[in-house]
């Protein structure tokens, strides 16, 4: 779920959400782990100078954590360059990574963000970022530790999410495949809401792989090449502007990629390739019920009238992508 203005003051004023652990230390235990600086802004709640870290600008694949306790905070998929001399998320890495709290200090009222996990002070959030959560994480620098990830993710539809999850699934160097929506208005939407066709999403699959084992082009390329790209808001029997195709890029590099791509499916298909192209803003998990589904229900109608022989052909066509059972 992406939190809204109104999910941080409901925490600032009602509780917090239970992390997934706890560390708790006294100040000399904190002083003989961290610099003096950290201490200063972490632990008694100090602010660094604005524009006095590389992090503002920098905005590589990554993960930001503690640089107290190591919990990870924020995914570099949710920066962005809020002019403000300070770090800038949009959403943290999971909604109990972080805790609010009421600041009336300096004469005003600000929502101050914590390290749910030891209480370490990290900045602010305000109401002021940009669309479509409007959230900005505003963070000191000192309080984050920047690490590389291997991991990658992509995001694309094209057709019954169902069929997409189970199709890449099998792809070897995918590690995750989750079923959601994306490229709507509406924010938080249901499957229900989705289906009317009335919000603008898309049934997509957010595949999060590794590049050393199976590259952005190749997932670009079994992608187009498992539907058809050239039906404009019809898969199979899907009908509806959520079945559309479509591709979302995080960078320019993967929209020129992607453009490339495309052009040379082209030449396979005497119609037009409709896959739309857009900048990638947000994933909206769908519900439990949707993920992994065919592993889960592969007795199901829909399942072996539509997934079956899909799968079947797909296994077939991709036999050198597939892991190894």
């Amino acid at each position: 779920m992406m939190l809204k203005w109104l999910d941080v003051i409901k925490f600032a004023n009602n509780g917090n959400p239970v992390p997934d652990r706890r560390v708790e230390k006294t100040n000399e235990e904190w002083k003989a782990l961290l610099t003096d600086e950290q201490f200063r802004i972490t632990r008694l709640k100090g602010t660094e100078r604005a524009f006095s870290s590389d992090l503002c600008s920098y905005f590589e694949p990554g993960r930001y954590a503690c640089i107290c306790c190591g919990t990870e905070l924020f995914d570099a998929d949710t920066k962005f360059e809020s002019g403000t001399g300070w770090p800038s998320f949009t959403q943290p890495i999971k909604e109990n990574a972080v805790a609010y709290h009421k600041d009336g200090s300096f004469g005003m009222v600000r929502i101050e963000a914590l390290c749910n996990t030891c209480d370490a002070h990290l900045g602010h959030v305000f109401q002021d970022g940009p669309m479509p959560s409007r959230l900005r994480y505003c963070m000191n620098a000192v309080s984050l530790k920047k690490f590389d990830v291997r991991e990658r993710k992509i995001d694309f539809g094209g057709g019954c999410f169902w069929c997409t999850e189970a199709l890449f699934q099998r792809i070897k160097g995918v590690i995750k495949v989750e079923n959601g929506f994306s490229g709507g208005t509406l924010v938080n939407p249901t499957y229900r809401e989705v289906c009317s066709g009335g919000t603008g999403h898309a049934e997509i699959v957010e595949i999060t792989y590794n590049p050393d084992e199976i590259s952005f082009e190749d997932l670009l390329q079994i992608h187009l090449g498992t539907h058809n790209p050239t039906t404009v808001n019809q898969l199979d029997a899907d009908r509806g502007s959520q079945y559309r195709s479509i591709i979302f890029y995080r960078t320019e590099d993967e929209k020129q990629t992607a453009m490339k791509i495309i052009d040379e499916v082209q030449k396979s298909y005497p119609d037009r390739v409709v896959t739309q192209l857009e900048m990638f803003e947000h994933f909206y998990k769908a519900d439990d019920y949707h993920q992994n589904y065919y592993n889960n229900n592969p007795d199901e109608g829909y399942c072996r009238a539509f997934i079956d022989p899909k799968l079947g052909k797909f296994m077939e066509q991709y036999k050198d992508k597939l892991k190894q059972e």
